[in-house]
């Protein structure tokens, strides 16, 4: 027996094509090839009737292929609680102290500008660096770090 070399992660979410775009734009992964008969996905949006929430699932995926698939599938029930298992962001790995934080400080700017929001700053302590605390655009928690 093998063992398993690649992982997908799966979001619950209300709409899986906007939650896939925020994490394509975030981490620089891709979407797929728009619905067959659309030139691009701007086609598709704006070719959709208004009542269309777009489809039942999205996909972010690594263009490189190293970092996991990310899957996101429409469920009717919303978001409840904490999550139990969050990505963490590596953006600014190898960086401590003040030159940590003030690109940690950047990066969550440009997150915010997507859609995220920011939560609690936790600050480097004698065993972790600084992070940031931040929830995707349906709310679902994220560490930058």
């Amino acid at each position: 027996m093998s063992a398993i070399k690649k992982v997908q992660v799966t979001f619950d979410c209300a709409e899986p094509l906007l939650v896939a775009r925020f994490w394509a734009a975030a981490l620089g992964y891709v979407l797929p090839d728009p619905p067959e008969g659309f030139a691009s996905w701007e086609d598709f949006d704006r070719d959709k009737p208004a009542d269309f929430h777009g489809p039942d699932w999205g996909v972010a995926a690594d263009p490189e292929g190293v970092g996991p698939r990310l899957y996101f599938q429409r469920v009717p029930e919303g978001k409840v609680v904490k999550n139990r298992v969050h990505l963490d962001v590596r953006a600014v790995t190898g960086l401590v102290g003040e030159e940590r934080l003030v690109a940690l400080e950047a990066e969550t700017l440009r997150l915010i500008a997507l859609g995220a929001v920011r939560g609690t700053l936790l600050l480097a302590d004698e065993v972790n660096e600084s992070c940031q605390n931040m929830q995707d655009i349906e709310g679902n928690e994220f560490c930058l770090d």
